[in-house]
């Protein structure tokens, strides 16, 4: 069977005590990069489908590798997360957002009905 995907580090080790032959390759840095933004794509659709929390911690893990793909420590990652948190707020109020409105054509509406 053909996968030609990213898989976990102790993926072909679990095939092999199952008696099979993983055939793999080890990644340059920019394909690996490329292959990690796939594989959260795939990770972010399966809990999409499935909405399980299982699925959430493998996105979870895929976005700490990107993250030291990139350079940048699961800590500093927090960090940062923290400062857009404080700066621009979470996710905790539900907002939706569903239009925005210039400040001229409100005015308009505002004379238009008045």
């Amino acid at each position: 069977m053909r996968y030609n995907k990213l898989v976990r580090d102790k993926i072909p080790d679990i095939i092999m005590r199952r008696g099979d032959k993983p055939v793999t390759q080890i990644l340059d840095a920019g394909a690996y990069r490329r292959e990690l933004r796939r594989k959260l794509q795939e990770e972010v659709a399966e809990f999409g489908e499935s909405g399980e929390v299982e699925e959430l911690a493998d996105v979870l893990e895929v976005v700490y590798a990107l993250a030291a793909a990139e350079g940048v420590s699961q800590f500093q990652l927090e960090e940062r997360r923290k400062r857009k948190r404080r700066e621009r707020g979470g996710f905790d109020r539900r907002v939706l957002l569903i239009e925005t409105i210039s400040a001229d054509v409100a005015q308009q509406r505002v004379a238009a009905s008045g």
